[in-house]
């Protein structure tokens, strides 16, 4: 995965490997797929949001941050600007993120 994303955040650019971390779109606890096109390579703080629902990306590739995040925890102002970015661009076309895994991230974890 580290390779696949030029060893750097599909949305920060941040090249600090400690940091970085493979997320599943789909969990391979819910039949996602083992494969790079199953995953985003994410600093370790977006990655928990989007496990948590608070960050998606659409099929598109852009990231969406929910509203929720403000209205749980009355913050999230580090992560607002970083909406309408396209993640994965640093990706070959057959790496990038599979669309039909986003679309389901997106419809069944993102809190709208």
């Amino acid at each position: 995965m580290t390779d696949a994303y030029s060893r750097a955040c599909a949305v920060t650019d941040e090249h600090s490997l400690p940091v970085l971390e493979a997320a599943h779109i789909k969990p391979f606890t819910k039949d996602g797929p083992h494969e790079v096109t199953n995953g985003i390579l994410l600093r370790s703080d977006l990655h928990r949001l989007f496990d948590r629902g608070y960050v998606s990306v659409t099929p598109e590739l852009k990231l969406v941050v929910s509203a929720d995040l403000r209205h749980h925890f009355q913050n999230g102002h580090s992560y607002y600007p970083l909406a309408g970015k396209t993640v994965g661009h640093r990706t070959r076309e057959a790496d990038r993120p599979n669309g039909e895994l986003l679309r389901w991230h997106y419809e069944n974890v993102f809190r709208k």
